[in-house]
């Protein structure tokens, strides 16, 4: 195992006291309060090697770039994408068994669910438009 450094522990730290998945620039962003002057290449570094050793999870979404969050999250759940603001949010529902929804004689392993739509900071069409 890779030793612990001021980087990676920090880095460490922003993903597991969200309350949602953060994508690298995020991570950059909070881990950069602890550790300042860290790179982009330093995170990417670090979530590859916290991804692999099991510690942190990759959540991808169809055109998004990745999301990372703390394997102990990492029960079975769906996400939340706002089209608005790019943030990702844990739905900790589930519509449960997809097996009625495969075509006949298929055998589902396991599924996969988003929404999309606007999270509640980002303000309605309306409001944007001034209306």
């Amino acid at each position: 195992m890779e030793r612990e450094t001021r980087q990676r522990t920090a880095i460490r730290a922003a993903v597991e006291l969200s309350d949602r998945p953060l994508s690298a620039l995020e991570i950059l962003e909070s881990a950069q309060e602890q550790v300042a002057g860290m790179g982009i290449a330093t995170v990417y570094r670090n979530l590859k090697a916290l991804t692999e050793s099991g510690v942190l999870t990759v959540v991808s979404l169809a055109g998004a770039n990745p999301r990372y969050e703390a394997t102990r999250h990492g029960h079975h759940h769906h996400h939340f994408m706002c089209t608005e603001c790019e943030r990702v949010f844990d739905i900790h529902s589930c519509p449960g068994s997809m097996l009625d929804a495969a075509p006949k004689g298929f055998t589902v392993e396991r599924h996969e669910l988003t929404l999309y739509g606007r999270c509640n900071e980002c303000p309605p069409d309306a409001e944007r438009a001034g209306a």
